[in-house]
């Protein structure tokens, strides 16, 4: 009778994963969006992405040697980080674009690691997604070489999308999701990127409700503005969500585990504001320069998964409410 009120220290609840097991689900996950973007864009991205990977994950080793920490890189979550920024960095099929872009993929990949990660305490203590913020940073720090985006098929070279769609100019919503046009490595497929996401949805990596809401929410926010602006236009609604990095920020990189919403209220919550932020960053500014808006949006809501998390946390069972 003595051991019946006998429990082990916490936690209570187990289960058989792991942060490796995860971290390769979502490498697997990014496997199609990265196979279609070495075959839009070539030898070059197949390139950088090796760079980057490679760059992520020495940063972490040394970094743990320097500091005599335990090494780390073995639970993949330095890979994910290299591989996410790979697919954000700008896709060329020129090979000679790489000399301008090389050096920036490493110091993106050591930013990522030792300034948005391990100064932070490593996996799990970051407050933003490591490897946004690095792209963030890249974009403020080399935004001629971050915004160069260009793609030749048949010898014409095409412009993004989202620039098109900003200027006014018709797009092909089938090739957009497709993705055979210009953009970043990891961005131009919305069907490669939604495979990925499908597949981390039926091993229960993520959890729907942020990517769904996200996408709705913005989706809702761009039909709106059509009708403010003359009409409801669901070509230009399928542009913008096809489009530029909404498809992979919303399955990947906002369903972070570490700065997303842990209850099921917060993430519906933290996927409106995220649809709403980009809507507004998109659709609402006046940089045509630059008509993305989802790394921004992301990070700011990154910031205020605190807050969300305080507003929808459950009521701890027999805790009374308050008394008026």
């Amino acid at each position: 009778m003595e051991n019946l009120f006998k429990v082990s220290s916490n936690p209570h609840v187990r289960d058989n994963q792991t942060t490796s097991k995860i971290m390769l689900d979502v490498l697997i996950a990014l496997i199609p969006a990265s196979i279609f973007g070495v075959y839009n864009f070539g030898i070059s991205a197949l390139i950088l992405i090796i760079i980057t990977v490679a760059s992520a994950m020495v940063s972490e080793a040394v970094y743990n040697k320097l500091m005599k920490k335990k090494n780390t890189v073995g639970d993949l979550s330095a890979a994910v980080t290299g591989l996410l920024l790979a697919l954000n960095l700008p896709g060329t099929n020129d090979i000679k674009d790489l000399k301008d872009l090389w050096w920036i993929a490493v110091l993106g990949a050591v930013f990522a690691i030792v300034v948005v990660k391990m100064l932070f305490g490593g996996l799990g203590q970051n407050f933003m997604n490591p490897a946004l913020g690095a792209r963030c940073f890249l974009l403020l720090s080399f935004t001629s070489q971050m915004t160069n985006f260009s793609l030749d098929i048949d010898g014409v070279t095409s412009a993004t999308p989202l620039y098109l769609l900003k200027h006014g100019e018709s797009v092909d919503v089938m090739k957009m999701f497709i993705g055979r046009t210009a953009g970043t490595i990891g961005e131009t497929s919305a069907l490669a990127i939604i495979i990925g996401g499908i597949y981390l949805l039926v091993k229960r990596i993520i959890d729907f409700r942020i990517p769904v809401f996200y996408i709705g929410t913005f989706a809702i926010f761009a039909m709106i503005y059509t009708v403010a602006n003359g009409g409801l236009d669901m070509v230009f609604v399928a542009g913008q969500l096809c489009g530029g990095g909404l498809m992979l920020g919303a399955w990947f990189m906002a369903t972070d585990y570490v700065t997303s919403p842990i209850t099921k209220k917060g993430k519906i919550v933290y996927g409106i504001c995220l649809g709403l932020v980009t809507g507004m960053l998109r659709l609402l500014t006046k940089d045509t320069a630059a008509p993305e808006g989802v790394s921004y949006a992301i990070i700011f809501c990154n910031l205020l998964v605190p807050l969300i998390e305080k507003f929808t946390a459950p009521r701890a069972f027999g805790k009374e409410a308050k008394a008026e």
